[in-house]
């Protein structure tokens, strides 16, 4: 198969291990910075450029590995792939929806999956109100659009929280809280999901003096066994986004598992370390499975 990686650098660890995988099994891949690429639209078929070549018809499938700070334009570029026919792993509207937290746990919500009480507000007039309305301190505070741990607060004050809040509201930065589950021990669980199976799990545990379990905060990880009620979980919202692999983050709570996040462009650095797993190669034998052909 002819594959596009979009990703902005084939230095990243994920987006390296996904073409040394793919060239094993004897498929052509290419990494394209979609960041560098043009649309262009009018008359005729609308055409996608890469470094002045029209790369409209290369690819059978894409991969696509968008980050956060240009989700608007790489959703873009998915969608004008999709809509020429080329097959991608992650739907444009589907990219969009797990990037913003309150879409996700709103369909979450209404799917009867569990996740932590959560609210959201653009007012800064009642902030005192809105802790209550959780239970009270302490509190965790999200940027909506935030990724790696970063954005994400934990307020032990009632004063502290309406500081941070009322910072964010006067940036107009748009923000959920949530209620801090004390007994995840400053712990979740990364299920990574591939079609209708979870390939792989790992816990993350927080380092020392932050609360914030992501491995690129420095949390330590290792290899678990995920309950059938975890698996469920984690195979369900990654349906309810509309993605073929992601990455789904769950906390362990006295009442059992809570959701807080789809990835729709999961790392594979910390979970193939954690395992021991060739996620990278399951990930392209999907792709092989379901990439059909070239139209």
């Amino acid at each position: 198969m002819d594959i596009g990686l979009l990703s902005v650098s084939v230095n990243v660890y994920s987006t390296r291990r996904i073409v040394e995988e793919a060239q094993k099994l004897g498929h052509y891949i290419e990494q394209i910075d979609h960041t560098k690429c043009a649309v262009k639209l009018g008359k005729g078929r609308p055409q996608i450029f890469y470094q002045g070549q029209n790369i409209t018809n290369v690819f059978q499938a894409i991969i696509p590995r968008i980050g956060t700070t240009v989700t608007k334009h790489g959703a873009a570029i998915v969608k004008q792939f999709q809509m020429n026919g080329v097959y991608s792993v992650a739907e444009a509207q589907s990219i969009t929806t797990a990037r913003n937290k309150v879409q996700t746990l709103q369909i979450m919500a209404r799917k009867g999956i569990a996740i932590p009480d959560t609210l959201f507000s653009i007012s800064p007039d009642n902030i005192e109100e809105q802790i209550d309305i959780l239970g009270g301190m302490p509190i965790i505070i999200k940027l909506q659009e935030g990724t790696q741990g970063l954005g994400v607060i934990l307020a032990e004050t009632k004063k502290s929280a309406k500081s941070i809040i009322d910072t964010f509201y006067k940036m107009n930065t748009s923000i959920l809280i949530q209620k801090y589950i004390e007994e995840s021990k400053g712990e979740d669980i990364r299920l990574f999901v591939i079609g209708k199976r979870v390939v792989a799990s790992m816990k993350r545990t927080s380092a020392p003096g932050d609360f914030r379990s992501n491995v690129h905060r420095g949390g330590a990880t290792e290899i678990i066994e995920p309950t059938k009620t975890e698996k469920f979980m984690a195979i369900n919202a990654t349906k309810h986004v509309g993605l073929d692999i992601a990455g789904v983050d769950l906390l362990r709570s006295k009442n059992g598992p809570l959701l807080i996040e789809v990835n729709a462009s999961p790392g594979l650095q910390g979970i193939e370390a954690a395992t021991g797993l060739n996620i990278a190669r399951e990930i392209v034998l999907y792709v092989e499975k379901n990439g059909g052909l070239k139209k």
